[in-house]
């Protein structure tokens, strides 16, 4: 089992043929994601058409990136979505010929070791620019391997401290950090200077620094911590989240451990939607890793407190011991045993070092994520970042196809038209088996999409077609997206400028008479109208229907949008007479807007508009005269 937090694959993108081929060997060497566009030789998977749509969508979605390409290409395309210091991915940007390796962004969260790895297959220079590890030869915000630094956000201010002069102290135990630290060999122990100078203090350890370590005028303390401890829960089902807190709390504290230095929180898998423990680690910012009753187990012989009646409830002798220990191994050890409270049992294990992998398995996550009708830059930043962090991509295969790029390096598995409820049941289940999935749907997931049939198959019982309990408990996602609607009545204008509504003309579901009543309500309710679904290749009539009705209700050159394949390259936009509206002209891949009997169509830097007024002409005649 793997981190969840593993590192994200990193793309590498060129522009031309000779930035195309070097790269080709960094996307081999690095195990890296190829990128190219036409002129570098891309083609299929590896084809980007638009340059800085692709550079901002990887961005969002927190990959690193290296650029065969001008540093200043890169810098006004990644300038709109610039995001807080800490969140922004590594950026590197390269010379075509490998000479130059600058590390553009997020130097001390991979840019510069990814500058370095990159310059070592190239044998170019890694032209490092962060002041710190140029004069000091370390990032102090950039820990060892199994380690993390609590309060990142002094980090700057102990950089610059130590580049004018400040002394340095090293307190705790910094096992294993030895290499890191190996730069500053010659300024440790410097301590407090009688002239006053600052001093940079770093504490390594677990627990609490001690007074004496408190920050003071003159001292910056940083507290870097060893991730070898994990925190082992069980509770009852709805365990008020303060009880289970509480007691957590209590049991570090009895170890001298703080929340930091855990690991990771380990428990039932059965309790994978427990509420109090997922706001507890989430609040801690700590994953949670899950483990099957056989699993726990098998760890009862190195547990203090088997108990028979937890046995006969779950499948295993305890929960709480049994998960810390599963989690650190066979080498870790119980440094807190069992603690209770009246609903809740908590434990603490401790490895003998840094623990490097996840033995259990996270919670699983269903991201039910909307990509908005085509256009990658109709793509929220949400829903790039849950597709980049999604394990297995499932949708209708022209749906994924669309994410072009974002989509590299996942398994895909691609439903037919018509299999949407064995798409969202195969989505879930992968869920329940601990994966993260994203379940695309374009436009927005919740409208005329898989969302509603997610929460449909969620809600019903297992023996009437819902789906497993291990589907049941995982995390669920809803990621929002541009519709159609709002895309056709932007491409021309504001049709949707008033009140309006939507309606599908499919009748595979709902049944004709209904989708004819709500047309009527919607006509004498002179309603924008956005008809989903409107033909298909043996349903032509309700369209027909649904325009001789509202000619009953608004004029014959009312305003008709027909869109097609929006934000697609075959995208294609016409504004009609209601009059003229036949199903000849719309295909299933076609939204039609029907404008309200208000709506109107003009013609502005020749370009036809249609808009719908929202009421502003009685002021506009109130303040202008007649």
């Amino acid at each position: 089992m793997t981190d969840p937090a593993e590192r994200k694959r990193t793309a590498i993108l060129a522009l031309t043929r000779r930035g195309g081929r070097l790269a080709a060997k960094l996307a081999e060497r690095l195990d890296a994601d190829l990128l190219l566009t036409r002129r570098a030789g891309g083609a299929g998977e590896s084809l980007v058409e638009d340059v800085i749509a692709t550079l901002q969508q990887l961005f969002l979605a927190g990959r690193p990136i290296i650029a065969l390409a001008a540093s200043g290409i890169v810098i006004r395309a990644l300038a709109p979505v610039l995001l807080a210091k800490r969140l922004e991915p590594p950026v590197v940007v390269m010379t075509e010929d490998g000479a130059e390796v600058i590390p553009l962004l997020g130097g001390h969260r991979g840019a510069n070791a990814l500058a370095r790895e990159a310059a070592a297959i190239t044998g170019g220079h890694a032209a490092i620019s962060t002041a710190g590890e140029r004069a000091l030869g370390i990032a102090l915000d950039a820990p060892p391997a199994g380690w993390v630094l609590e309060n990142p956000e002094d980090a700057g201010a102990a950089m610059a401290a130590l580049l004018d002069g400040a002394g340095l102290e090293i307190a705790g135990d910094p096992a294993g950090a030895a290499a890191w630290l190996a730069p500053l060999d010659g300024r440790a122990g410097s301590g407090d200077a009688a002239d006053g100078r600052p001093v940079v203090r770093l504490h390594f350890g677990p627990g609490a620094p001690s007074p004496g370590d408190a920050p003071t005028q003159g001292r910056i303390l940083l507290k870097y911590r060893p991730q070898r401890f994990v925190l082992g829960l069980g509770c009852a089902r709805d365990c008020p989240p303060d009880e289970l807190r509480r007691l957590a709390e209590s049991v570090l504290a009895e170890a001298g451990v703080v929340p930091a230095a855990l690991h990771s929180i380990a428990t039932i898998d059965i309790k994978a939607d427990e509420a109090a423990i997922n706001e507890l680690a989430r609040d801690w910012r700590c994953p949670v890793q899950f483990f099957t009753a056989d699993e726990l187990e098998k760890e009862t012989p190195r547990s203090t407190s088997p108990s028979r009646i937890v046995r006969a409830e779950v499948g295993t002798h305890g929960v709480a011991e049994n998960a810390a220990l599963a989690a650190v191994g066979a080498a870790g050890r119980l440094a807190v045993a069992k603690r209770k409270s009246a609903m809740a049992t908590a434990a603490l294990a401790e490895g003998p070092a840094p623990i490097g992998v996840f033995r259990g398995r996270p919670r699983g996550r269903l991201a039910v994520v909307g990509i908005g009708p085509g256009a990658a830059a109709w793509r929220t930043p949400e829903a790039s970042r849950l597709v980049a962090e999604a394990d297995e991509l499932v949708g209708y295969g022209l749906y994924l196809d669309l994410l072009g790029p974002l989509a590299r390096g996942r398994k895909r598995v691609e439903f037919p038209l018509g299999d949407e409820e064995a798409r969202c049941r195969h989505a879930l289940e992968a869920a329940g088996a601990g994966r993260r999935v994203a379940l695309v749907s374009s436009g927005d997931a919740g409208i005329y999409a898989m969302g509603a049939l997610v929460c449909e198959l969620l809600d019903r019982p297992a023996d009437q077609g819902g789906v497993s309990d291990a589907a049941r408990r995982v995390e669920i996602v809803f990621a929002p997206g541009i519709t159609a609607m709002q895309a056709a009545s932007a491409r021309v204008g504001t049709l949707l400028g008033h009140d309006f509504c939507a309606i599908s003309l499919s009748d595979l579901l709902t049944p004709r008479e209904t989708i004819l009543a709500r047309i009527a309500a919607a006509a004498q309710g002179d309603f924008v109208i956005g008809f989903y679904n409107p033909v298909s290749r043996r349903r032509q009539d309700l369209l027909v229907k649904a325009r001789d009705m509202l000619l009953q209700h608004r004029p014959a050159d009312t305003p008709v949008v027909l869109a097609r394949n929006l934000g697609r390259a075959d995208e294609g936009v016409e504004i009609v007479r209601l009059a003229d509206l036949a199903p000849a002209r719309v295909d299933m891949l076609t939204v039609v807007l029907v404008g309200a009997s208000t709506s109107r169509r003009f013609r502005q830097g020749g370009v036809d508009r249609a808009y719908t007024p929202r009421g502003y002409a009685r002021k506009l005649d109130a303040e202008n005269g007649p």
